[in-house]
């Protein structure tokens, strides 16, 4: 029986321009560290570190194998680096909030599904450190307490679109697929939990498409997913 409603964050529970948001991160980042790399040097080398630890299907945290390519690609000491990413996210990325917005119908929709007794969890992306998560949990309008559950790239070993990920997130809730459903907006990335047979929602407002089948539960804009939740019968 359902459950259990595991929400995307980028894109589902906080609509954003992802161009925006990217060129901003980066920017931010850049200043941060103009001191101790060149900016376009260093985003070249976040993103080869970003795709091995995408690709990893080791046991490892993604934060430790991130961290292990990254520093094959510096010259300098990994510690200073790590230092000044910490400062970053406490500091530059904030900026990035003028990317994002909150959307009350959202909201209203995890509120509803917690008061009829569904469990709603964070299953965002975990390539970006738990602080920089929640701050943008915050950003869409809701508390860490909110959620039973966040991935973040200190604790998860795997990355989308590895079903792995997923696999991981099951069993951290201690839910098996069938009491679940993913929502999420993004086709490649959110829709492969279906292979392990979680129910599937795609939110159609902000949505990634890379040209794959689109193979879905259900799907629906913003509204269409408030009217669900609402439709909803409580947890028994």
């Amino acid at each position: 029986m359902l459950n259990t409603i595991v929400f995307d964050l980028d894109g589902t529970l906080l609509p954003l321009d992802m161009d925006k948001f990217m060129h901003t991160y980066f920017n931010e980042m850049g200043i941060a560290f103009r001191d101790m790399t060149d900016p376009k040097l260093l985003v070249a080398n976040i993103w080869k570190a970003t795709d091995t630890m995408i690709d990893n299907l080791e046991p490892r945290t993604n934060e430790e194998v991130f961290m292990e390519a990254f520093s094959k690609l510096i010259d300098g000491d990994l510690e200073a680096y790590k230092k000044r990413f910490d400062k970053f996210y406490d500091e530059g990325f904030l900026k990035v909030q003028e990317a994002a917005y909150s959307l009350p119908l959202i909201k209203d929709a995890v509120t509803t599904l917690k008061e009829k007794g569904y469990k709603i969890v964070v299953a965002t992306n975990p390539m970006f450190p738990r602080k920089a998560i929640i701050h943008r949990i915050h950003w869409a309008g809701f508390e860490e307490e909110d959620f039973s559950y966040i991935t973040c790239y200190e604790n998860n070993h795997y990355c989308k679109p590895q079903i792995q990920f997923y696999e991981e997130v099951l069993k951290e809730i201690g839910k098996t697929p069938e009491e679940c459903m993913m929502v999420g907006n993004d086709v490649e990335e959110d829709l492969v939990a279906g292979k392990l047979g979680m129910q599937t929602y795609l939110i159609t407002d902000n949505l990634l498409h890379r040209g794959s089948e689109i193979i879905c539960t259900y799907k629906g804009t913003y509204e269409d997913f408030y009217r669900f939740a609402q439709e909803l019968k409580p947890v028994r």
